[in-house]
């Protein structure tokens, strides 16, 4: 199987079979499929699962005018994109404390993408509740089967992963880190994690 793609901002290196590059340069746009995998209603298990875990996430509001690129932009094969349809949501922790947003696009009959924002004060703030909004939005939208379909991979579990990514954002002295699975149920997941003033911003894309 692919094995996960971490990219360094302004770095080329080969790591222990880890491929290291650039961002990549604009190129051509691909045609999204609407009519297969996760669609709108998916935000109730999300909110459903997360509650269990004192996570709240509220009801989704829809983005139809010019603010749409600020929650439903994401870049496929380098060229942003953004959507007709979006709504998005506001997570909080169980002190009612802002976690981010979960916002989910597409057209206004199907999604094509969703994407977690989670910023905390330093990359282990709120190591349980950031690593149950990732879990809990892969399993929903993608699959539960994450350990079953990696079972032979380097990144044998979403924790794993995760832990990788995190690793090598403190190994690159702290600077834009990106890291992608492609082979997961025909699905596109990515995690970034960007170095903020006052904060680290973690952002998981999930395309069909």
């Amino acid at each position: 199987m692919n094995k996960p793609l971490l990219i360094l901002i302004g770095v080329v290196i080969i790591i222990s079979g880890l491929i290291i590059i650039l961002y990549p340069t604009p190129e051509t746009e691909s045609k999204p499929v609407y009519d297969t995998g996760f669609t709108y209603y998916d935000i109730e298990k999300i909110q459903n699962t997360l509650a269990t875990q004192n996570i709240f996430v509220s009801a989704p509001t829809a983005i139809t005018d010019h603010t749409i690129s600020q929650y439903c932009t994401f870049f496929e094969k380098g060229l942003p994109r953004t959507v007709e349809y979006c709504t998005t949501t506001a997570v909080t922790d169980i002190h009612g404390n802002t976690l981010g947003n979960i916002n989910i696009g597409g057209d206004t009959n199907s999604p094509i993408m969703a994407i977690a924002n989670i910023e905390t004060t330093t990359l282990d703030s709120n190591p349980d509740e950031v690593f149950a909004i990732l879990e809990t939005m892969i399993e929903t939208l993608v699959c539960d089967c994450w350990e079953e379909e990696k079972a032979d991979d380097d990144v044998e579990s979403i924790s794993a992963w995760v832990d990788l990514v995190h690793k090598f954002y403190y190994d690159s002295n702290e600077r834009g880190v990106k890291s992608q699975i492609d082979d997961l149920k025909n699905s596109e997941i990515t995690l970034e994690i960007t170095p903020k003033d006052n904060s680290v911003l973690q952002t998981l894309i999930i395309l069909k």
